[in-house]
């Protein structure tokens, strides 16, 4: 028998573990090589795990909801074997009964009792999210009838459950708590409102973690300015038709905003600096962070050499940063590093707002709604599509002087673009 072992691939430095989301393949099943085996979530993306090669899945030493760390053994397949018949194969509730008596000396015990389905007295399994909601009801797994897939126990079982009338249950003496506690609501109209308790995911904790940090270790500080984008509406559509058709990518106002930020960065590069402990590193490169909205939450892809990238380059690396963000296919490398981030609020109809910076980096510059409105151009009223900007920068190492100096360039350069040709 040819046993292949199918690790964890290998982390980013800055990612410890990951989570086992959800095994595509059974014990038992057949699987091809390069087959997909298995999602797996990191604090920044979620990988495809293919499988090393074709076979039988022998065990499956990790379950769904495992935390794994990189090269740990999550399965093992057997490349001699070959899949037995459904109607032969053993009930997937008998197999785990079978191993629970009596568990092979070969298999790996699972690291944390989180890591493996809670089982009932009845032999049901709960999934981890029900597991954590029959714990909090002091339920057994063995108290609810199971739905899901070989009578596993979800958490829509388990609300089903708590919302069947239950009898009274005979009256335990408790102990007398620290302090004062507010009692439950009694009135009926505040009884079995719906609620649900869900963990976050890698990404979410880790982007409360980033945000936290950032407040707490940087002194953030936020200018504003206002540009009358006219000129770039004028540009853009005097040559969106003519651009798509040379470049096959629609001419949007992200780019502008791009070339923008990178003439500014290029007057005024201790916006573009980091604090490193008591020293400054300045970088003689412009990687600018696109903060970009996914079904996982905010991620903010890099696009590396900015300044010397075209408009076209800029708007097509933005269009696949996009499409990668929403089909959760972005990779570790598209999200690290970075010198300044851009996020634009305005394309959900932000007027205004004060982005938090993403570390190590020293500032970012939020973009919000063009809006019409009532402005005074040489001592008349004029109705101009205006945006406001928004500097959000360390103030340990970013003077106020550089912060409006670079924002006030930023606002000059999308005012009349052709400084952005004339590297003016």
């Amino acid at each position: 028998m040819a046993i292949l072992e199918v690790k964890v691939p290998q982390l980013s430095e800055s990612v410890a573990e990951a989570t086992l989301l959800q095994w595509h393949k059974k014990e038992g099943e057949a699987v091809e090589r390069d087959e997909n085996l298995i999602d797996i979530e990191t604090d920044k993306v979620v990988l495809e795990l293919p499988s090393p090669g074709a076979g039988v899945i022998k065990q499956i030493v990790k379950p769904d909801s495992a935390t794994v760390t990189a090269g740990e053994v999550i399965a093992l397949i057997d490349t001699d074997g070959a899949a037995a018949a459904k109607s032969d194969a053993p009930p997937a509730e008998e197999k785990k009964e079978a191993s629970a008596a009596a568990p092979a000396a070969s298999a790996p015990a699972p690291a944390a009792a989180q890591d493996k389905p809670a089982s009932g007295a009845a032999g049901n399994i709960a999934m981890p999210a029900a597991a954590k909601m029959l714990a909090e009801n002091n339920l057994s797994a063995g108290d609810v009838q199971g739905t899901g897939k070989d009578g596993r126990v979800t958490k829509g079982d388990v609300i089903n459950q708590l919302e069947k009338p239950q009898a009274a249950a005979p009256a335990q003496p408790a102990a007398k708590p620290a302090l004062q506690q507010v009692p439950a609501p009694t009135s009926p109209a505040l009884l079995n409102r719906p609620e649900e308790r869900v963990p976050m995911s890698r990404l979410r904790a880790r982007i409360a973690e980033r945000l936290l940090q950032s407040q707490s270790s940087n002194a953030i500080l936020t200018t504003f300015n206002e540009v009358n984008m006219q000129p770039v509406i004028d540009l853009r559509t005097k040559y969106r038709d003519k651009f798509e058709k040379e470049h096959g990518v629609k001419l949007g106002f992200m780019s502008f905003f791009v070339k923008a930020a990178v003439a500014a960065l290029k007057k005024y590069p201790i916006i573009n600096a980091s604090v490193d402990g008591n020293d400054i590193v300045y970088h003689g490169y412009f990687d600018i962070g696109i903060a970009v909205g996914s079904p996982r939450g905010l991620v903010v892809p890099i696009l590396r050499d900015a300044d010397q990238m075209s408009i076209a380059d800029i708007e097509k690396k933005i269009g696949e940063f996009g499409a990668k963000a929403k089909d959760g296919k972005l990779t570790l490398d598209d999200l690290t590093g970075g010198t300044f981030s851009i996020s634009n609020g305005g394309i959900f109809g932000s007027m205004l707002s004060t982005p938090i910076i993403n570390p190590p980096q020293s500032a970012i510059l939020g973009i919000h709604a063009t809006k019409e409105r009532a402005v005074v151009e040489n001592g008349q009223i004029v109705i101009r599509p205006m945006n406001y900007l928004a500097l959000s920068y360390d103030h340990r190492i970013i003077d106020g002087r550089e912060a409006v100096l670079g924002l006030v360039a930023m606002k000059e350069a999308l005012e009349d673009p052709a400084r952005l040709l004339l590297d003016l």
